[in-house]
């Protein structure tokens, strides 16, 4: 799935002029006087030439006062990095809450958004509901008086492992209000992954559903959270939401309805001014070895970063109708509600599958719904295009003026489909790139740039970044590729690691002295034009979602034939990145196609469906280093029938044999 240079060489898009006159991009140079968005960016990072200040100082001020955001007391810093890039404290002695921003200040009575629909929702069942910022902002109310009420405050945590509905964003918001930390759960999670998250953060509060609809059946949700906390402890209430009325289990100690905890409260609530440091949500990632990482995002940065990428990336109008296609488990569903609604904006959402009841049901939206902006991964697109042409056929797409993509490297003939089929040859795709840890995206385009196939612009207003080598000097002008890093902090960049910070340090500052290690294999043409090729890590990118390989070894190795198990990813054309498993079994357990079907099947049902292993194959041993550690690369290139490299460090070198025999 990743592409060569040679490839992608050629500006498919060039923006019009009225576009480059009208941006938003194009008002704030004109009022900094500033001549090019190079210029710019180079203002944006580096020091001003004459004047005592940092540009990253002089833009992450310069952008609270241009986007209207609003602090409760001002900041008396920008930033504090006299612990280093790792350490950097933003908006010093700043206080604010991000639910101010983005639901108080637009409900308002004096408020032009007051009546403005916040959200529209469509079921997969085809039901439609909008929430307009007056009702959210009642909600909002309510589920804070619940939280508190149940003795919630600044610091608890709160997990959200609920389906795709209008409330998803009342609770988040709630969560913002009291000061407690909110903890999005990805809906398609399965038990063991589920109950390692609650376990992590702790939550005395989870909200959950009796379940939703996917494809046309009930996925219950309610069985999954009660074996999830039976697994992991904490949780001390339950408030469920209905959405099938299905038939669930009941624990009359701990399990509310949503109806009875939270619309039965008063719809006032008093929002807490907090710390700019204060953190908002825990995030979790998956890392290369260990359990999910928790990724912790604080009021300032988590609403700073995203209104700005609205804003510029975005090219934000209050007539947009924007749709990304995510659930809150997933950083892009927090990051699309607040990035919009800090501008008083309006956001769909849908609950389905994208194929459900017909190929067309997101063409079939978007004309009746008259999106502007519609975001999905590569592996969406993929997955759409294998149906043909002629399910947009008789479909207005005319509205649509922005496309967007993350999550995962393109191939250039699935981003010329998405161009040329849904954004007619004439609609840029907003192809970004970030993460998690940094809730927004060190490399985006903005509409107002030429774009290449698979291109993700450049580096993002305000971050910092570089390709370099591996002993860390700049290669991104000689166009080699190389690793993905950022020599600065960025307001929204993780403080830390919800398990301190050893593991933090670890993960993204120990390659490079004082920079960022993102992952990511980048280069850069002779363009201009940034490319990604993909996980410079072990982590598994399937369809855009990050596992680490030994969340999938842990599901395969509780089931009692298993004695222990490698996970790898491999190239697959709809998903970009598969599952693919090497598995050796206990005594007394035979090799059989019903116990590869049973392996699969036990890690669907332990991390989701997305990460079922597409094989299972069986073996003897491992590589292994001496000091005993499964050697993946090896692996790795062994599937893929690569040159193995050095192996000196290898115990048992016979074991790559038995590898091969294993396909």
């Amino acid at each position: 799935m990743t592409e060569t240079l040679e490839d992608i060489d050629d500006v498919v898009y060039d923006p019009p002029a009225e576009l480059l006159e009208q941006s938003n991009v194009a008002e704030f140079m004109a009022k900094h006087d500033i001549e090019d968005f190079d210029e710019l960016h180079r203002r944006s990072v580096t020091d001003i030439d004459g004047v005592e200040a940092s540009g990253l100082d002089w833009f992450w001020d310069e952008v609270v006062d241009h986007l209207g955001l609003e602090f409760d007391q001002p900041y008396d810093a920008v930033r504090d990095d006299s612990d280093g890039p790792q350490f950097t404290d933003w908006y010093v002695g700043g206080e604010l809450n991000i639910a101010h921003n983005v639901v108080d200040r637009h409900a308002s009575p004096d408020s032009p958004n007051r009546n403005k629909v916040a959200t529209i929702w469509e079921g997969e069942d085809g039901e439609v509901r909008e929430v307009t910022y007056h009702e959210l902002h009642r909600q909002a109310n309510q589920v804070a008086n619940a939280l508190e009420e149940r003795g919630v405050g600044v610091g608890d945590t709160v997990g959200l492992y609920m389906p795709m509905v209008p409330e998803v964003t009342s609770i988040l918001y709630g969560c913002f209000k009291v000061g407690a930390i909110a903890v999005p759960i990805f809906s398609g999670f399965g038990v063991d992954a589920t109950a390692t998250r609650i376990e992590d953060s702790a939550c005395r509060v989870l909200f959950t559903g009796d379940g939703f609809y996917r494809r046309g059946d009930e996925i219950t949700l309610k069985e999954a959270a009660d074996e999830a906390i039976a697994e992991a402890g904490h949780v001390e209430h339950t408030i469920v939401y209905e959405r099938l009325g299905a038939d669930i289990p009941w624990n009359e100690d701990r399990d509310e309805w949503w109806a009875d905890a939270v619309e039965t409260q008063a719809d006032d609530f008093e929002t807490r001014s907090l710390p700019a440091d204060q953190e908002s949500m825990l995030l979790y990632s998956s890392g290369t070895t260990g359990k999910p990482k928790g990724i912790i995002h604080t009021h300032a940065g988590g609403l700073v970063q995203p209104a700005k990428e609205m804003y510029f990336s975005f090219d934000h109008r209050p007539s947009d109708r924007f749709f990304w296609v995510s659930d809150i488990g997933w950083m892009m569903g927090p990051w699309t509600l607040i990035g919009n609604h800090a501008f008083g904006g309006t956001i769909f959402m849908y609950e389905g599958a994208p194929d459900h009841p017909e190929p067309d049901r997101f063409w079939e939206m978007i004309d009746r719904h008259g999106l502007t902006v519609f975001g999905i991964s590569p592996t969406a697109i993929r997955a759409l295009q294998k149906h043909g042409d002629e399910w947009l056929e008789g479909y207005d797409l005319s509205t649509l003026r922005l496309l967007g993509s993350t999550g995962e490297p393109w191939d250039p003939e699935s981003w010329h489909w998405f161009h040329e089929n849904v954004g007619n040859g004439d609609v840029p795709i907003q192809n970004i790139s970030g993460g998690t840890e940094i809730f927004g995206c060190f490399l985006q385009p903005l509409p107002t740039h030429s774009l290449k196939p698979c291109t993700l612009g450049g580096p993002a207003l305000g971050m910092d970044v570089d390709i370099v080598n591996a002993t860390g000097e700049s290669i991104a002008d000689t166009n080699d590729r190389g690793y993905l890093v950022a020599k600065s902090s960025a307001p929204s960049m993780t403080k830390s690691l919800w398990s301190g910070d050893e593991r933090y340090l670890d993960e993204y500052w120990s390659r490079f002295d004082d920079m960022w290690d993102h992952g990511d294999w980048a280069q850069k043409d002779e363009d201009g034009f940034w490319f990604l090729h993909g996980r410079s890590d072990d982590v598994l990118n399937v369809a855009g979602r990050k596992v680490g390989p030994a969340e999938v070894e842990g599901a395969l190795i509780d089931h009692e034939a298993v004695n222990a198990a490698a996970a790898i990813g491999a190239d697959d054309e709809t998903k970009g990145t598969a599952v693919v498993t090497y598995v050796i079994l206990e005594d007394g357990f035979e090799e059989s196609e019903a116990l590869r079907s049973e392996l699969r099947a036990q890690v669907g049902e332990e991390l989701g469906k997305p990460f079922m292993p597409r094989e299972v194959l069986f073996v003897d041993e491992f590589p292994k280093t001496q000091s005993g550690k499964i050697v993946r690369r090896l692996i790795q290139s062994a599937y893929e029938g690569e040159e193995m490299g050095d192996l000196s460090s290898i115990e048992n070198p016979d074991a790559l044999d038995r590898l091969d025999d294993a396909r």
